[in-house]
């Protein structure tokens, strides 16, 4: 986990060839994010979040993460918080993502790639620009009732 401040100083800390991967998904992101979210760095990684002037009363006091992007050990990493709390979502990104001839390798909500050549670029770009700042907050809050 990463101990920089910004993400400058995040990407300065990568060697080159994890820069240009990391820079390139990031490149995607940040084309297609919806208005309303912004880009930090939280919990040691490129976060997409909800800021909390305009959300503050999240479970832990911290911005909602939307997406994130992080350099891990033998991998990258794209979190999309959109997809993992939407079982639907969920499983169309996967059947999208395999039909794409690309391996899945997913977690809850983090897709891991080694390459710029595991990650769908159009799938993840669509899948970014899908969700609105206020349909996020009003899946999270429906989320926190049940």
């Amino acid at each position: 986990m990463s101990t920089v401040e910004t993400v400058a100083e995040y990407l300065a800390d990568l060697d080159p060839d994890r820069r240009a991967v990391v820079g390139a998904v990031r490149a995607v992101i940040l084309a297609n994010l919806p208005a309303g979210f912004v880009e930090e760095i939280a919990w040691g990684m490129i976060s997409y979040d909800v800021p909390l002037e305009r959300y503050p009363a999240t479970y832990n006091g911290k911005p909602l993460m939307y997406a994130a992007l992080a350099s891990q050990k033998r991998h990258c990493s794209l979190y999309l918080s959109n997809v993992f709390a939407d079982p639907a979502r969920m499983e169309r990104f996967a059947e999208r993502y395999r039909t794409t001839g690309k391996r899945l390798d997913m977690g809850k909500s983090c897709v891991r790639f080694r390459t710029l050549d595991d990650l769908p670029h159009d799938l993840v770009a669509e899948v970014i620009a899908g969700t609105s700042v206020d349909e996020y907050l009003a899946a999270y809050a429906a989320s926190r009732t049940t």
